[in-house]
C-alpha cells in the first residue's frame, strides 16, 4: 500500500507542478477555449491540461517501475509501459484536436491507433466473467471488444467534461473505488497485490487530484481533449487488465460477499456509470433527431442540471456525490452483501434522487423576455472586463432591462442635444465577439469562469 500511496502523491504533485507551464504554452500557442453558443465558461480559457496529466502519468510510472515491490513483477512493468506509450498517442491526439480542431473521424482514428498499440502489447480482455462462469474469446473477438470498449470510454469521460472539475472529479472518485476493489480481492482472494489494474487506477486518481485545484471553479484551465481521452483510456485499460483477465471461476464468496457471482461485471459499469449514461442518451438523442451523433448540443446530464436552478458547484458536487455512492458502494455490497449494506446503499441513492430534483434556486425559473431562463441566458455570455457598455445601451441592467438612472440620463442628453449624434461625432459601440445573447447585448460585470468546452 505504501508504495502505490507514493504513486498517488507523485501523480499528483507532478501533475499540479506542471499545470502552470502548460497553461502559458497553451495561451502562448493559442490553444484556448473561445465562447460557444453551448459552452458554459464566459471568457476564453486555455487547454493543455491534458499534457501536464501526462507528464504526471509518464514520471509516476516511471517510477513505481523504480520501486521494490511494484518494480519486481515483470508483467506489471510491461504493461505500464504499454500503456503509458497508447495514453501519449491518444493525447497527443488530443492536443492536435485543442489547436486546430480535428474532424469527429480522424479523432477517432487516433483513438483505434492508442487502442492497438495496448492490444498488441498485450493488454487485451481475454474473456468475459459471468456469475460461476467465463465466456473465452477468440482473438478477433478479443481485439475488437477491446478496441471498442476503449473507444465507448474515452468519448463518455469527453462528453461529460462540461464543467469546472466536473470529469477530473467523477474520473478520481471512479478510480480510486475500483482501486480499492482490486486491492481488496487480491488480499481477500490470496491474490498478488502487485497488478496492472491497482498501478493504472492509483496513477489515474493522482493525476486527476493533482489537476483538480486549477480546474476547479472558476477554472483556470481546462484539460481539453487530450485530458479526457486520456483520462477514459486510463479507466478503459484498467478495467480491461483485471476484468478481462480474471477468471470469475476461481474466487470464492467470503463473508456473504458477491465477488464471484456480480463484482466483475457490474463494478466497471458502475465507475463510469453517469459518463456511459451521457454517452447513451446523447446519441440517442441526437439520432432520434436526425443528427449525427457526433453533432454537439446541449441536453446534457451537467446542462439539465443548470437549467434545474443548482448552481455550478452543486450541479459538480452532486454528480460526484452520485458516481461515488454508485462506485463505492458497489463495492460495499459486493465485498459484503449484508442487509444494512445494502439498506445503506439504497438510502444514498434516495438522497441522491431527492437532491437532484429539489432543492433548485426558485429565481432560476423565472422566465426572461425571449422565454429562456436568466440563469440560463447568464451562464452563456460572453462578456469581457474592459468593454463597457455601447452609448445606446448605457442604462441597460445585468438581466437586460432599462435601468431608471441610465434612461433618464439618456433622454437628458437627448433634450439637450448633446449627443455624439447631434455634436457630429461618430458613434462608437465596441462590440466583443460572443457579446450577443438572445437578440440583445448584455452588459454588467463579467461571470466567473465556469467550465471546459463540452466537446462531443
Amino acid at each position: 500500500m505504501r508504495e502505490y500511496l507514493v504513486v498517488v502523491l507523485t501523480a499528483g504533485l507532478t501533475t499540479y507542478l506542471l499545470t502552470g507551464g502548460c497553461r502559458q504554452l497553451a495561451t502562448r500557442l493559442g490553444a484556448v477555449a473561445q465562447v460557444r453558443g453551448r459552452d458554459v465558461h464566459t471568457v476564453p480559457i486555455p487547454y493543455f491540461g491534458g499534457l501536464a496529466m501526462l507528464g504526471g502519468t509518464l514520471v509516476s510510472a516511471l517510477l513505481a517501475t523504480k520501486l521494490p515491490f511494484l518494480g519486481s513483477h515483470p508483467v506489471v512493468s510491461h504493461d505500464i509501459r504499454v500503456i503509458c506509450l497508447a495514453g501519449a498517442v491518444i493525447c497527443s491526439v488530443g492536443i492536435v484536436d485543442d489547436l486546430v480542431d480535428l474532424a469527429a473521424w480522424v479523432k477517432a482514428a487516433g483513438q483505434v491507433l492508442a487502442a492497438g498499440i495496448v492490444v498488441t502489447g498485450g493488454v487485451r480482455m481475454f474473456w468475459i466473467p459471468l456469475p460461476n462462469s467465463i465466456i473465452a474469446l477468440g482473438t478477433t473477438t478479443s481485439v475488437l471488444i477491446t478496441v471498442l470498449f476503449i473507444v465507448v470510454c474515452a468519448n463518455a469521460v469527453n462528453f461529460v467534461d462540461g464543467l469546472d472539475g466536473l470529469a477530473s472529479g467523477v474520473v478520481a472518485l471512479g478510480a480510486l473505488a475500483f482501486f480499492g476493489y482490486t486491492y481488496l480481492l487480491a488480499h481477500e482472494q490470496d491474490l498478488a497485490v502487485a497488478t496492472t489494474a491497482s498501478l493504472t487506477t492509483a496513477v489515474t486518481a493522482g493525476i486527476c487530484l493533482g489537476f483538480l485545484p486549477h480546474n476547479w471553479h472558476p477554472a483556470r484551465i481546462f484539460m481539453g481533449d487530450s485530458g479526457s481521452l486520456l483520462l477514459g483510456f486510463l479507466l478503459a485499460v484498467s478495467t480491461i487488465s483485471l476484468t478481462g483477465q480474471i477468471d470469475s471461476t476461481v474466487l470464492t464468496a467470503q463473508d456473504g460477499g458477491l465477488v464471484p457471482a456480480y463484482l466483475p461485471i457490474v463494478l466497471p459499469l458502475m465507475v463510469i456509470a453517469l459518463p456511459l449514461a451521457d454517452l447513451v442518451m446523447g446519441y440517442v438523442r441526437r439520432t432520434w433527431r436526425g443528427n449525427w451523433f457526433f453533432v454537439a448540443d446541449k441536453q446534457h446530464i451537467h446542462h439539465r442540471l443548470l437549467r434545474r436552478g443548482h448552481s455550478h458547484v452543486r450541479a459538480v458536487l452532486l454528480m460526484y456525490l452520485w458516481t461515488a455512492v454508485l462506485s463505492f458502494g458497489t463495492v460495499w455490497i459486493g465485498l459484503e452483501a449484508r442487509w444494512w449494506s445494502v439498506t445503506t446503499v439504497c438510502a444514498l441513492l434516495a438522497s441522491c434522487i431527492v437532491l437532484t430534483i429539489v432543492g433548485t434556486r426558485k429565481h432560476s425559473a423565472a422566465p426572461t423576455p425571449t422565454g429562456t431562463s436568466r440563469t440560463d441566458e447568464c451562464q452563456h455570455d460572453a462578456l469581457a472586463h474592459d468593454a463597457g457598455p455601447s452609448p445606446e445601451d448605457r442604462g441597460t441592467g445585468h438581466d437586460g432591462t432599462e435601468c431608471r438612472g441610465g434612461t433618464a440620463m439618456r433622454e437628458a442628453a437627448e433634450s439637450r442635444g448633446d449627443t455624439p449624434a447631434h455634436r457630429g461625432q461618430p458613434v462608437t459601440e465596441p462590440l466583443l465577439a460572443g457579446r450577443q445573447v438572445s437578440g440583445r447585448r448584455h452588459h454588467g460585470p463579467t461571470p466567473s469562469s465556469s467550465s471546459c468546452r463540452d466537446r462531443a
